[in-house]
């Protein structure tokens, strides 16, 4: 599965029989995902002028998966009565939500979130699949490529846009007083202001607290979401281009 993704770079990980659940009863699924994700392209002066949150990127995929697809947001809510009277009601929202013949996708994107972010999706699919209204989650995020590469992809992006100072950044965004100090210290230690700012902007837009693929591996190696069958696809250095 996934073949065409997974030569342009994408991870994909399937865990607790999530793959034999997408080839048997959610091919459908499967072809309209690599159809979405396969389109993707990123103008790296997107993720300057967006910085993070849900920028351009995310706005896209969600267009094309609920306008295209029919992937749309929903809220579950589960009530526990006891003697037919309600004890106990919690809801669950999920941004991208797709019911095929055989079973219901819950689907979640985390660009550029804080980590815990993760916890969350992971127990709301945990708790959704053990009352039998889901049967896979998946969660689409940046890929390791793109995590590693960030650096190196924002120094080229400055030389070749000519961003050598504080004043030539204004034509993406205005640096707060704090950034423009870390900027200036950063630019004098890595020799240049080019690598100086590409590494602030990394590690206050996209650091190693931000949703990231490790950052979920690592959690979902860990057994959070278990037993719930899962899809995580990891978003690749090459859709961005500079």
């Amino acid at each position: 599965m996934f073949d065409g993704l997974k030569k342009k770079g994408f991870q994909v990980l399937a865990l607790h029989h999530g793959e034999a659940i997408l080839k048997h009863d959610m091919s459908t699924a499967v072809q309209e995902l690599e159809a979405v994700l396969g389109d993707i392209a990123i103008p790296i002066e997107e993720l300057v002028y967006g910085g993070g949150g849900e920028g351009e990127l995310t706005q896209r995929l969600r267009r094309a998966l609920s306008e295209t697809y029919g992937w749309n947001k929903h809220v579950f809510e589960i009530k526990k009565t006891v003697d037919g009277v309600e004890k106990e009601s919690i809801s669950h929202e999920i941004d991208h939500v797709k019911k095929f013949t055989n079973g219901t996708f819950a689907l979640e994107i985390e660009w550029n979130n804080k980590d815990p972010f993760y916890d969350r999706d992971l127990e709301n699919f945990k708790r959704l699949h053990a009352n039998g209204v889901i049967s896979i989650g998946g969660i689409i995020t940046r890929g390791e490529s793109l995590q590693k590469g960030m650096e190196s992809l924002f120094v080229t992006f400055a030389k070749k846009s000519g961003v050598n100072s504080l004043d030539k950044l204004n034509r993406f965004y205005t640096p707060t007083p704090r950034q423009k100090q870390i900027i200036t210290k950063s630019a004098k230690s890595r020799g240049s202001f080019e690598e100086g700012w590409a590494h602030t902007f990394v590690s206050d837009k996209f650091g190693e607290a931000t949703t990231h693929w490790r950052k979920l591996e690592d959690r979902v190696r860990r057994g959070v979401g278990n037993p719930c069958p899962l899809l995580l696809v990891g978003i690749p250095i090459g859709v961005v281009s500079v």
